[in-house]
């Protein structure tokens, strides 16, 4: 079986956009080279693909495209959830209920949830977000029974690592791609009748487009030396790269064949599907050796440059949106020596550290207030467009009139706002005219009504009146063309009132960056209403620091309570480095018996313990999870407050686009007596007295979380030893000046 063109696509169920690792890949095989390209999103890999069908079809060409998800499942599904046994009938019923958007937002889960109420007892799909309320959808695979359905399809128990399909989350889990991944080759084959057939499930000898499920891993030797070759690229890149290189270099020898005569019953493939080349893994293998040495090269270098990163560059997706760089992965490391870090030399060395990571996208002005300009706003037109009237009052050309009583003859009519006056006023005359009308030809100043004495037939005012009173310029606020708002601008209210006048409809804006929150310790609890023992305590960090997180504008992730557990953790963390840009953790952060957040960072991800000069706080874990960076707060309320204000706010503010924010402070007389030793920057729950003097908080325990409450700042005492007295200066820090 011969085609002209092979593409190998793997997919990802991210609910965000993304790229690098774990994102979406396709590896593009012509004769003598094979090209990679990195899509950002499922919406993007649909056009990207509709694009190569298209292609082919107006070559006149046979396309082979490949996807690394399973096209059919067990035996029985289909028919339970159809009626019918057939894996293509599940196609049609998964592409009318998934729901999946432009930015990688489905609702895969609940369509699982539908899945499983088709049949009886529990299952088969099986995993869900943690808070997610579906009860037909069961957390844990164990918590199944009943379904009566295979684990897993014939080509799966062929195929060497294939997971189950029914499995939806947790690492290795493949149904998500499943469930997201039929539906656009279901519109795919549905655009085109007759001219895309996927194989097995119907004939396809005669289709110029033909779709076959493809599983990378058959290659896995071949993988892995060429990630020990260039291991600057993910392992997705390569499969896909080797994949498809063996695939074209099959299909153009005649090759490919004997891989696509799968074993097993035509009612079993029309049900089940069957994977491309199980049982044929030496030919494939075989295939990309031979290939290799020149589709590496031309793979390299044929890649579309737009979808290559450059080594800390930005680089655009495949609808030409800009995707900044991942974070370097000792971005946090501290020179070796260092034990206590001062305040400003550690936010000096976090802001060198961070860049923005997020993408950008176009809104409408008017649903933009809160978002990060990721470029200049220019005015589309004047503000005000034309010269215009300021006051009501009547019009006229300031050369003919002079001192003393001047009295003009009225023209008929008048000009207002929205309705202008289309007529030249001549010398000599006066029309009258209203707030925000457009000044006719021939009126360069206005007096006010208040001024004038009129019949109706003349008006009457003392003069002399200044040129061009009471009028306004064309571009007195603003000329056309000028940048009003620079890049890195959060908008306000203001700010949509001026874009809305200078005609800028739609901005350019940085996606929200998504911040995900997780306390740990066996001693909290989640519901404050729920019966607690001595030894429990109510989570009171969560709902603060997901709160200071919509406040500053980015979209909170809430990853729940995660106990003392490694393992427990760590599921937490991968779903936070899932879903989220940045996480925020509170609890652990330590070196202690039972600080697991900080030994599983160290163990599993990139570490850096930052013991900083600061009271209350000390320890703040500054850690890289699968490539997201993750700030370890102090468990403690208050410790996690000062360290979320004083460190989380201007790192996350950076990363969000929005520049590195300082926060507002000014001096006033203190109110209150302390000693204090030198080592350390210390910070006072406070607020201004009526007098205007800082009064702080009457402990300084850093577990009175009331102190919080009774304060409307912090007051800042500097690194170094310092005696306080009644009225002397202080730096003064408002909450409002950290964003709350």
């Amino acid at each position: 079986m011969r085609f002209d063109r092979v593409a190998v696509l793997d997919w990802s169920a991210e609910g965000r956009p993304k790229t690098g690792r774990d994102s979406i890949w396709l590896g593009i095989g012509d004769p003598g080279a094979v090209t990679t390209e990195n899509l950002r999103t499922r919406r993007a890999a649909e056009a990207r693909l509709g694009a190569l069908v298209a292609e082919a079809l107006a070559r006149g060409e046979r396309l082979l495209i490949g996807a690394d998800f399973a096209f059919g499942y067990p035996s029985g599904f289909a028919a339970g959830l159809t009626g019918r046994a057939e894996a293509l009938a599940v196609w049609a019923w998964l592409a009318g209920r998934i729901e999946d958007g432009a930015d990688n937002a489905n609702n895969r889960f609940a369509v699982a949830a539908e899945a499983n109420r088709a049949f009886p007892g529990v299952g088969p799909f099986w995993f869900r977000p943690v808070g997610m309320d579906l009860p037909d959808l069961p957390l844990r695979g164990t918590e199944r029974q009943g379904h009566g359905l295979p684990e897993r399809r014939e080509a799966d128990l062929r195929a060497k690592g294939a997971q189950p399909v029914w499995k939806l989350g947790t690492p290795g889990a493949v149904g998500s791609q499943v469930l997201t991944g039929l539906p656009v080759l279901w519109r795919l084959r549905a655009a085109h009748p007759g001219r895309v057939a996927a194989w097995p499930l119907e004939p396809s000898d005669g289709a110029p487009v033909v779709l076959a499920e493809v599983f990378p891993s058959l290659l896995a030797g071949a993988v892995a030396e060429a990630e020990r070759r260039d291991p600057s690229l993910p392992r997705d890149a390569h499969q896909v790269r080797l994949l498809a290189g063996a695939l074209a270099r099959l299909a153009a020898e005649g090759r490919l064949a004997p891989l696509m005569d799968p074993a097993g019953p035509e009612a079993l493939l029309r049900e089940e599907g069957w994977i491309l080349g199980v049982g044929h893994e030496a030919a494939l293998a075989a295939a990309a050796e031979e290939a290799g040495a020149g589709h590496t090269a031309a793979g390299r270098a044929g890649a579309p440059p737009a979808l290559r990163p450059a080594p800390g560059g930005a680089a655009p997706d495949a609808a030409g949106e800009l995707t900044p760089p991942r974070l370097r992965d000792d971005c946090f490391a501290m020179p070796q020596g260092v034990a206590w870090v001062p305040v400003d030399e550690a936010l000096a060395r976090l802001r060198a550290a961070l860049h923005p990571v997020t993408g950008r996208e176009t809104l409408p002005v008017a649903g933009a207030a809160g978002r990060i300009l990721a470029e200049p706003c220019t005015a589309r037109r004047a503000n005000p467009p034309a010269a215009n009237a300021a006051v009501d009052g009547y019009g006229f050309a300031h050369a003919a009139t002079g001192e003393g009583v001047q009295r003009l003859p009225l023209l008929e009519g008048r000009a207002a706002a929205g309705q202008p006056h289309a007529a030249t006023v001549p010398p000599g005359s006066a029309l009258r005219i209203l707030t925000g009308a457009i000044l006719p030809e021939g009126v360069d100043t206005v007096v006010l009504e208040e001024d004038t004495a009129t019949d109706g037939r003349m008006v009457a005012f003392d003069g002399p009146v200044k040129p061009r009173a009471n009028t306004r310029r064309a571009g007195e606020d603003v000329a056309a063309g000028a940048e009003v708002l620079p890049a890195g601008h959060r908008l306000r209210p203001p700010d949509l009132a001026l874009l809305s006048a200078l005609g800028v409809g739609r901005v350019a804006v940085h996606r929200r960056l998504r911040v995900a929150v997780l306390s740990t310790g066996d001693e909290l609890l989640a519901d404050p209403a729920a019966p607690a023992a001595p030894h429990q305590i109510f989570d009171a960090n969560r709902p603060m620091l997901l709160s200071l997180i919509a406040g500053w504008g980015h979209a909170a992730v809430d990853l729940g309570l995660a106990r003392d557990d490694a393992e427990a953790i760590a599921d937490r963390l991968d779903r936070g480095a899932a879903e989220a840009d940045v996480i925020l953790t509170s609890g652990g952060a330590s070196a202690g018996d039972e600080d697991h957040v900080s030994r599983l960072l160290r163990t599993r991800g990139r570490l850096s313990s930052w013991r900083i000069a600061l009271k209350p706080g000390r320890p703040l874990a500054l850690a890289l999870w699968q490539g997201v960076p993750v700030f370890g707060l102090p468990g403690n309320p208050v410790a996690a407050l000062v360290c979320a204000l004083v460190f989380a706010r201007p790192a996350l503010s950076l990363m969000a686009g929005g520049g590195w924010s300082e926060p507002e402070a000014f001096t006033v007389p203190a109110a209150f007596a302390k000693r204090k030793k030198p080592g350390r920057r210390e910070f006072l729950r406070a607020r201004i007295g009526a007098d205007g003097c800082a009064e702080v908080f009457a402990s300084e325990g850093s577990g009175r979380i009331s102190g919080l409450v009774w304060a409307t700042g912090l007051v800042e005492l500097p690194d170094g030893a310092a005696d306080i007295r009644p009225g002397t200066p202080v730096r003064f820090l408002p909450y409002s000046g950290f964003g709350l």
